[in-house]
């Protein structure tokens, strides 16, 4: 088997604080293929946002990583000095943010931004780079790539722009994308459009994608496995159709069970009771405990790993052995 194309070992996050350390993101563990398209899904406040910030080294201070490794194409990068890092960000992995706004600067015209972050990442004259910065504008969709080089970013619809930002992060052909909610400030008849767009270019570029979303419908139609994350961990992963089909973590099974069907009819929607625990207080044991249909005992005293079950691994003491 050839190695995975990112590697992350073991990941935690952490934010010191005067009432002690939280932890954001929890000791957790995945690969990504080259090639592949890894859907990471949860609710607000998962984890989510805060595992692809750490793998491109942008978590503010006083945040941290208080332990594991991120390992791209075999090299250890989450303990990069700021200065390598920014050689990776950009020419390894790019970054699609889901405010387009938040990427763009508005002083500068689209084409001036193209062509700057292409010549940061790969030696090409003004010539070269512009006629770049064309082509990556028509692969996105842009019409009339040349002339609407010399717009600025105000003149853009926010599909457009959301384009741009697909465009920036596949100047320098990087190896990973990596997705953050890409469609949340989108019209819904925008996103498909988008979703369909950066799948279809990353594959075109040979780059793997980690997908980002709280939109269980996205993660089906885009990505080929799914890890499904809950107060800071992974509490299942698999592939896709089998996590859609079958879930085996009671939560995932919510999640599932929370989207509308058109083969019949609901009076209402499913929903999981309780929220998502803050911080500082994350129950013992199994984090989703209290919002569990299925506790038992040892659910609220120990903590379950992941482990095999059917094609998919699950945190549940459901799939143990021994259910004492």
């Amino acid at each position: 088997m050839t190695e995975p194309l990112l590697q992350v070992r073991n990941l935690r996050v952490e934010f010191p604080t005067r009432h002690g350390t939280l932890v954001a993101v929890d000791d957790i563990s995945f690969d990504i293929a080259k090639g592949e398209v890894l859907g990471v899904v949860g609710e607000s406040g998962a984890g989510k946002s805060m595992t692809g910030s750490a793998i491109i080294g942008l978590i503010d201070p006083p945040g941290r990583i208080g332990g594991g490794e991120v390992l791209l194409e075999g090299r250890r990068i989450d303990n990069l000095p700021p200065s390598e890092m920014r050689k990776v960000r950009g020419r390894k992995i790019g970054m699609v943010f889901q405010d387009p706004l938040t990427s763009l600067n508005p002083l500068y015209t689209i084409g001036e931004q193209l062509i700057e972050t292409i010549q940061t990442h790969m030696a090409l004259s003004d010539s070269a780079a512009r006629k770049r910065a064309i082509e990556l504008l028509g692969e996105v969709g842009i019409p009339a790539p040349e002339s609407r080089l010399n717009s600025y970013p105000h003149q853009y619809s926010g599909g457009m722009r959301q384009r741009v930002v697909i465009a920036l992060a596949l100047a320098a052909d990087p190896a990973l994308v990596i997705a953050d909610e890409p469609t949340t400030a989108l019209d819904v008849s925008v996103q498909a459009q988008i979703i369909a767009l950066l799948k279809r270019t990353c594959a075109e570029h040979g780059a793997a994608v980690m997908l980002i979303t709280h939109d269980m419908g996205v993660i089906a139609e885009t990505a080929d496995r799914v890890a499904v994350m809950y107060a800071g961990r992974i509490v299942e992963i698999g592939p896709v159709r089998e996590v859609i089909k079958s879930a085996r973590h009671p939560y995932t099974e919510g999640l599932m069970a929370s989207i509308p069907s058109l083969s019949h009819e609901q009076d209402r929607l499913f929903q999981i009771d309780g929220s998502m625990p803050r911080l500082n207080a994350i129950p013992p044991g199994c984090a989703f405990h209290p919002r569990c249909p299925h506790v038992f005992a040892r659910c609220r005293e120990e903590r379950p790993e992941l482990v095999q079950s059917g094609a998919s691994r699950a945190a549940c003491w459901l799939h143990a052995g021994d259910r004492r």
